[in-house]
């Protein structure tokens, strides 16, 4: 995984776990991966997936069963979705939004390309 600059790792990583949630690859009850598989397979230390994991516990998406390992929380799929969301009606939308003002973008053009995107990559799948 290439990281970006300006967000913490941690931070990127989250991003990435959710994101393998809401694809469901990782479902709800079904063990995840290790901090030390994780770590490996981001190539970074385990102290950085332990900070992402405590983050991840905080927000009630994962759970760790002691001895056992870390597993999606029965509404952890629901609770991604409210989480990444926020971030995205927060942090992303203003810009978009912004954006389409500079570039005189109406929000039609915006309907019809985001439902081409749509048919061209979800759609049959």
């Amino acid at each position: 995984m290439e990281f970006r600059d300006k967000q913490a790792i941690y931070l990127q990583i989250v991003e990435y776990v959710c994101e393998q949630i809401l694809l469901g690859n990782w479902q709800t009850g079904n063990k995840i991966l290790s901090i030390r598989d994780l770590a490996i397979y981001m190539e970074v230390t385990p102290n950085t997936i332990q900070r992402t994991y405590d983050f991840l516990q905080q927000k009630q998406i994962i759970t760790n069963r002691r001895g056992v390992g870390y597993f999606l929380e029965e509404e952890g799929m629901q609770r991604v979705l409210a989480y990444r969301r926020e971030l995205f009606l927060e942090n992303e939308l203003p810009l978009m939004f912004r954006n389409m003002h500079l570039l005189k973008i109406g929000s039609e053009e915006v309907n019809r390309r985001f439902e081409e995107y749509i048919n061209q990559n979800y759609k049959d799948k």
